[in-house]
């Protein structure tokens, strides 16, 4: 779990990347669309906000990507798909290579942001409108009244508490509000990670729309830089881990709505503190209860403490481990294919594995958008994992285990992989067969209770009756 509320909500309302949060930065025009932008009524979080947010972000960091270059990236994912076939049995998953400017990035991975996004933010919209409804109607039912700079402003005859009433117009407005504040610290995560990312795949999640592998020129460039390594090498090294994750995302028909399931399972399991939310209506100036600044600051003042449950605990772990599973799985058969053919292989690796261990792309923007950092320790232990089993079982036996979520290793297994890998074989290479035998593995009975003998007389109760 990151240390922070998702969606960047830290103390003194700052944003992930440590600036004032706002989106167009200090001083900057942010009500310049506010009519348009205000308009949102599509989910928890204004997109469209978002989408502007991310490019702004970019600022100079984009470039333009030449015929040329898209050309390179084809030839790399060609040859990458030719050096991956006797490394895996999966087959060739993408049909189209595109090389992608930054921006292009950005409105291309958009729709599956929103999807793994918006199931967070509406538990945290729904808390926030809930708090903030309690803390209006808290203010209006006080014996005291309400603060003199608001009741000035409210016409006689008008009950606070109705205005602020779920489908109110106060709450409607929040809901605005709290939907363009979620879409600037999303677009101010996205943008920066586009400064980063060197493909469609690079974040362990299939951004990219089915059967297309992407590479982003500028960040393959950046990604080799300093390295001493050709630039080509560097870019078919890439390639192999894009061509990697695009066979194992269009091949396990699975997969995708395994990983964005386990999101939407940890946002289930979310608990904001209501109350907390409430009592952060005392720290709002009560004529800028509609200024998004205001509000920001207010909901960043520690208000969405986690309350982890043992089922969102679960769910993290299983979506941590999935996608360990899948990094884990990309670098195997990427490291496979890449030490045969390329000189640099050992130390792309390393640079791959440098990057994760930093806080690379991944880690940095799951912990911004759903509160999840991706340890290293497990993507090393998953990589491990399947370079054993592949020792073990094979090639077949190690792609065979994607046939179904029931057959892949747990968190257990990633501390033993060679436990693992020497286990059951006799079902290698049949998924059936082994989903049959666990399914046949007859769960332990209770033992049978002592029965008194017939003389005994009636039964006693423990409690003190009979």
């Amino acid at each position: 779990m990151s240390d922070g509320f998702p969606f960047g909500f830290t103390p003194g309302g700052s944003s992930p990347a440590g600036g004032s949060g706002m989106p167009f930065g200090t001083g900057a025009p942010f009500f310049a669309e506010l009519e348009r932008l205000l308009a949102w009524h599509d989910g928890p979080v204004n997109w469209e906000l978002a989408r502007q947010v991310a490019v702004r972000t970019l600022g100079d960091a984009d470039r333009a990507v030449s015929d040329a270059e898209v050309e390179d990236v084809r030839q790399a994912v060609r040859l990458a798909d030719i050096w991956l076939d006797p490394v895996t049995t999966l087959p060739a998953g993408a049909t189209t290579a595109e090389g992608w400017t930054r921006g292009r990035w950005i409105e291309v991975t958009l729709p599956v942001w929103r999807t793994l996004c918006d199931p967070v933010a509406t538990r945290v919209a729904d808390a926030m409108r809930g708090g903030i409804s309690s803390g209006l109607a808290q203010m209006g039912d006080a014996g005291g009244g309400l603060p003199p700079e608001l009741a000035a402003q409210i016409p006689p005859g008008i009950d606070l508490s109705q205005l602020a009433a779920a489908g109110g117009p106060i709450m409607q407005m929040v809901s605005q509000v709290g939907g363009m504040l979620f879409g600037a610290q999303v677009g101010q995560a996205i943008g920066l990670l586009a400064r980063e990312v060197v493909s469609s795949t690079d974040v362990g999640l299939p951004l990219s729309p089915p059967r297309t592998a992407a590479l982003v020129p500028a960040g393959v460039e950046a990604f080799g830089s300093g390295l001493g390594i050709d630039t080509s090498e560097v870019r078919i090294y890439l390639a192999l881990r894009e061509a990697a994750s695009q066979r194992l995302y269009g091949h396990v028909p699975w997969l995708r709505a395994h990983v964005l399931g386990a999101v939407e399972e940890y946002a289930r399991g979310i608990a904001v503190d209501s109350e907390a939310v409430s009592r952060a209506m005392g720290m709002i100036d009560p004529t800028r209860i509609m200024d998004p600044a205001s509000l920001q600051e207010a909901l960043g003042e520690d208000v969405f403490d986690e309350a982890t449950t043992p089922e969102q605990t679960a769910a993290l772990a299983r979506l941590e481990v999935i996608l360990a599973l899948v990094e884990g799985w990309v670098e195997n058969v990427t490291d496979t294919a890449a030490t045969k053919n390329l000189p640099g292989a050992s130390r792309l690796r390393e640079m791959v594995r440098r990057r994760r261990a930093e806080g690379g792309p991944a880690e940095q923007t799951f912990a911004t958008l759903v509160g999840l950092n991706l340890r290293p320790r497990k993507l090393r232990e998953a990589a491990t994992l399947w370079r054993a089993v592949a020792d073990v079982r094979g090639i077949d036996g190690r792609d065979a285990l994607w046939a179904h979520p029931d057959l892949l290793p747990s968190a257990d297994d990633l501390a033993d992989p060679q436990g693992f890998a020497a286990g059951d074989t006799s079902t290698v290479g049949d998924p059936i067969a082994e989903l049959e035998r666990l399914r046949d593995t007859p769960a332990q009975e209770e033992p049978p209770r002592p029965q008194p003998p017939d003389d005994a007389g009636p039964a006693i109760d423990p409690r003190g009756g009979r």
